[in-house]
């Protein structure tokens, strides 16, 4: 005589983020106290769609770098990769493929992603040429130094070192030229 056992499904226990109620997983991952969504490893919202990355120097050529200011801005709010994840209601290897630059996000990827992180778009979308153009105007502004730069395309490394040490020496008031 053969016994069969029934087959017990098991459950996973989770803690709400908002209400902390522990609790099973229920048929719709939201809570059963507060309703809100529970956190999700991967949520039953159909994933976006992935768009495959450029190659990195394709990436470096273009300026943008979407990966690194995602993962600056998440860091610097202190949201855990899964946090945000459950915020854009995506799975968190997207995230994860985003800051590692294996996926470039659609453009409506990024305006979630923008909102989930509370910025604009153009602070996703920092372009490193832009930022480097910006900092040459800004030193060419300076009349001394807008003097020099076409002077200093002339000079050998060695006379470039000489010149950059006097300018220190003077700054620093060590030396006063005659």
């Amino acid at each position: 005589m053969a016994t069969t056992l029934a087959s017990v499904e098991a459950r996973e226990v989770l803690r709400c983020d908002h209400c902390s109620l522990v609790q099973f997983r229920t048929n719709n991952s939201l809570c059963r106290r507060c309703h809100k969504p529970l956190e999700q490893e991967e949520p039953e919202a159909p994933a976006p769609q992935l768009v495959v990355a450029p190659p990195p120097a394709q990436q470096e050529a273009s300026g943008i770098d979407v990966a690194s200011a995602v993962k600056q801005i998440r860091s610097s709010r202190r949201l855990s990769q899964r946090q945000l994840a459950g915020r854009m209601q995506v799975p968190r290897t997207y995230i994860s493929k985003i800051e590692n630059g294996k996926a470039v996000p659609t453009l409506s990827s990024l305006d979630r992603l923008a909102q989930a992180l509370e910025v604009s778009i153009c602070l996703l979308l920092r372009d490193t040429r832009c930022q480097n153009e910006r900092e040459t105007e800004l030193i060419m502004a300076d009349p001394f130094l807008a003097e020099l730069a076409p002077i200093a395309a002339h000079l050998n490394t060695i006379q470039r070192a000489q010149i950059i040490n006097q300018v220190r020496e003077m700054a620093s008031g060590r030396r006063r030229l005659a």
